[in-house]
């Protein structure tokens, strides 16, 4: 895809990906190119003091905005500071995790809640009940007039929050005419950060909860109930829906077939086999590898984060964990209309045609090119386009449009 901002690929890839957030207000897009060149190779202490400082100052612009009357620049502000402060923040998503890490969820979180009265829809946090925890969301809906309208849930990655679901699917939707239920899960955003709850693999037992809760709300029509992820969502969606029967579409953006496999496909080719055969000496020297590159500032950062959402000690315990992110034997259990989407150049879903393989019920599988903008992961560069194809395909099935009675 080439160079958005910077030479560095994680902070590079990071910088469009809050650029992304510009289509509803979440940022400007050289302002973010600016923030992100001010920042040396590496350094991690001046990503998150640059983007905190950017994020400061918007929400000190969206207070007196607000002060003066002023919503819409309120709005547009509060919803910048949202994006910028996440950004500052994800760079210390990892074991023993900084202060800053809490800071980051805190501080976005009363971003969002302060641009929430001036959203064109209406917007409620919420908490689901889950086990013993409980799953921070948010319930928006197209207007407050009783009907039952199509919904959408939308599932999020491994390093997203709930709050950026907004810039990623939510008021994509509401333009649409759906209501959407967002939320962080096991192993995301708060849920991790704050309740010290890692990810698990199994989200065919966390999605049903999410829909019950949903029904009992008596907002959704029952029969068009959609589910959205991306990123790691891309995966968690099709293995929810394996198991929750009462979706009415499935939309998997950025899908991988099988984690486990994906790891070994990064191992160099001549330790591959015996690694996966799990020979000792070819373990311990691709063990000694990886934690090599996990010191990396940002080279490293993908593993470290690895290490942090699946809750374990190492690296190769975090790779031992990885077998069971697999949709083999899942994704022909779904049921209900499926779209596959993936980035030309995305090595995360370099397997999603597995999936779409594997798929028995009605299906479709997109590719974004580079030549659209859209090569990359989840898009982030033609997000527009994403939206036109994706919900041009939602629509057909789930007629937002449409009014239950």
């Amino acid at each position: 895809m080439g160079e958005f901002a910077v030479s560095d690929d994680f902070f590079d890839g990071q910088t469009l990906r809050a650029a992304s957030a510009a289509i509803f207000g979440g940022a400007d897009i050289l302002e973010c190119v600016a923030i992100a060149r001010r920042v040396k190779k590496n350094d991690l202490d001046g990503w998150y003091r640059e983007w905190e400082s950017a994020g400061q100052r918007a929400f000190d612009l969206g207070a007196a905005a607000e002060a003066s009357g002023q919503v819409e620049s309120a709005r547009l502000a509060f919803l910048r500071a949202c994006t910028y402060f996440r950004t500052a923040g994800l760079v210390f998503l990892g074991p023993d995790a900084d202060a800053r890490l809490g800071r980051s969820i805190d501080r976005q979180r009363e971003a969002f809640r302060r641009a929430i009265p001036h959203l064109r829809a209406v917007v409620e946090p919420v908490d689901i009940p889950f086990g013993s925890i409980t799953l921070p969301g948010y319930h928006y809906r197209v207007a407050g007039d009783g009907a039952r309208r199509a919904t959408v849930i939308l599932l999020n990655g491994y390093d997203g929050t709930v709050e950026e679901l907004y810039f990623a699917n939510a008021q994509a939707a509401l333009d649409r005419g759906y209501d959407v239920l967002a939320f962080d899960g096991p192993g995301q955003g708060s849920v991790l950060v704050e309740q010290g709850v890692p990810m698990r693999a199994d989200w065919e037992n966390v999605v049903p909860a999410v829909v019950d809760w949903l029904l009992d709300r008596g907002t959704a029509d029952p029969d068009r109930i959609g589910l959205i992820g991306w990123s790691l969502g891309g995966f968690l969606a099709p293995r929810a829906a394996s198991g929750e029967h009462r979706l009415a579409a499935v939309i998997a953006d950025a899908n991988f077939f099988d984690l486990y496999e994906s790891v070994l496909a990064r191992i160099p080719s001549p330790l591959r086999a015996g690694f996966a055969a799990g020979r000792p000496a070819v373990v311990k020297t691709v063990g000694a590898l990886l934690d090599e590159v996990a010191q990396r500032p940002t080279g490293g950062w993908n593993l470290r984060r690895g290490v942090f959402v699946h809750g374990v000690d190492s690296v190769r315990d975090y790779i031992r964990e990885t077998p069971a992110y697999t949709l083999k034997g899942y994704a022909e259990k779904i049921t209900c209309p499926t779209l596959i989407t993936r980035g030309e150049s995305d090595e995360v879903s370099a397997s999603a045609h597995e999936t779409f393989e594997a798929i028995t019920a009605p299906k479709e599988f997109f590719t974004f090119t580079d030549a659209e903008g859209a090569g990359g992961h989840c898009e982030l560069g033609a997000r527009q386009l994403y939206f036109a194809r994706a919900y041009g395909w939602l629509d057909r099935i789930l007629q937002p449009s449409r009014l239950a009675s």
